[in-house]
């Protein structure tokens, strides 16, 4: 996230740095990080003996730390009301409190999304550095305010204006969007582009100086013309964002039935903020006794073809739709492993299938990987089979 929006105003990553709790790997992690312009840090921000990150950023700085009575007053009133929903004394909080309020000499705290503070630090060297909490929920919610201060603003000024052109694709492979982009002239002259995959997507950025304009838009072009199949995003939104526009323009509600992927496709909508609007939950019906009474799968269904089949599958996605009175159903239903698999069913396997008033779709894929890879490309495959169906094209891949 944190990459994705450097580039999005104008800075160029220079390295991206995962650190352990050791203080000494902190310290050289954070001693490099101090020498870019704007060095951002997330996660150790707790309240435990091992977030050691405010204390470190504090030793390399060469700044005091000190306690920030307003901050402390406000943890400890997050604090409070935690240790009552717990049913726990606040003593017991406390000591962390005061650790979660102490910041390096000269910081500006970006306040509270949990209860671990953002900050901003200007070294008075050739860093700014920004400190924000691990989770991404909280920091999120605190990055647009580290961008308001004035150390931030002035990094920002200073950057150079870069224009962006971002193409997500899905359904071909990584080698193909490589060959279309070498085919359009590739990167250079005024253009960077970069290629990552992610979860059977493939994501391209084009980062272009002002004057290459031209050049970018034409590689954006011919991307489109060779890939359109394929091409589902020109505006940085995730499927499931898609999935719910598409749905919202429409009026549409959605529901899932989950299996393999036991409430992947669930999370994927539902960290997206007003999604309930649209989706109205997921069954998530590992065992086939819960298949049946909770999607009414039929057991002579289940008995004759298996759990793991294209009927199962289509009866999961119809069963849902009628169970959460959804306009669209979505069903996954797969052998994610590392047991389970057969010759004629192996570990991999994923059964998809949607239904709405536009009709029904079903995939079958054999998707390698761990058993968490699995899953989440399965849960990818899932969302972007009822983009499909909501955007009336042919199934590919």
């Amino acid at each position: 996230f944190l990459a994705a929006e450097a580039l999005r105003l104008g800075l160029e990553p220079e390295r991206i740095t995962i650190v352990g709790d050791r203080p000494e790997d902190l310290e050289r992690a954070l001693s490099e990080g101090f020498t870019a312009d704007l060095c951002l840090v997330s996660g150790g921000l707790g309240p435990t003996h091992d977030d050691r990150t405010v204390e470190m950023v504090a030793r390399v700085a060469g700044r005091a730390l000190v306690l920030d009575d307003g901050l402390e007053q406000e943890i400890e009133g997050v604090s409070r009301m935690v240790a009552e929903r717990m049913g726990r004394q606040y003593s017991e909080f406390a000591t962390g409190v005061t650790k979660q309020a102490t910041l390096p000499e000269g910081a500006l705290s970006l306040g509270l999304a949990g209860t671990a503070p953002g900050f901003v630090l200007d070294t008075g060297g050739s860093a700014i550095v920004v400190v924000l909490p691990g989770p991404p929920r909280e920091l999120r919610r605190l990055w647009p305010r580290a961008l308001e201060t004035p150390p931030v603003r002035r990094v920002l000024e200073q950057a150079p204006e870069r224009g962006r052109a971002v193409l997500r694709f899905f359904g071909t492979p990584e080698s193909a969007v490589a060959r279309a982009l070498a085919e359009a002239g590739g990167d250079g002259n005024g253009v960077e582009a970069t290629i990552c995959a992610r979860e059977f997507e493939i994501h391209v950025d084009l980062i272009f100086d002002p004057e290459a304009g031209e050049r970018a838009a034409a590689i954006a072009q011919a991307l489109r013309g060779g890939l359109e199949r394929y091409l589902f995003s020109e505006d940085s939104r995730s499927v499931a964002e898609i999935v719910l526009d598409l749905c919202r323009a429409r009026g549409f509600t959605l529901g899932a039935a989950e299996s393999c992927t036991g409430g992947l496709v669930a999370a994927r909508l539902t960290e997206i903020g007003g999604s309930s609007d649209v989706f109205r939950g997921s069954v998530v019906a590992y065992a086939n006794d819960v298949k049946e009474s909770e999607l009414g799968v039929s057991g002579e269904l289940l008995e004759r073809h298996g759990a793991v089949s294209a009927e199962v599958a289509q009866a999961m996605a119809r069963g849902v739709r009628e169970r959460l009175s959804a306009d669209v159903g979505v069903a996954v239903t797969g052998i994610a492993g590392p047991e389970g698999g057969t010759e004629e069913k192996p570990v991999g396997l994923v059964l998809l299938h949607v239904v709405g008033p536009d009709g029904e779709k079903a995939r079958r894929i054999e998707l390698p990987g761990d058993r968490e890879t699995v899953r989440g490309r399965a849960t990818a495959a899932a969302l972007h089979l009822v983009r499909k169906l909501m955007e009336n094209r042919h199934t590919t891949g």
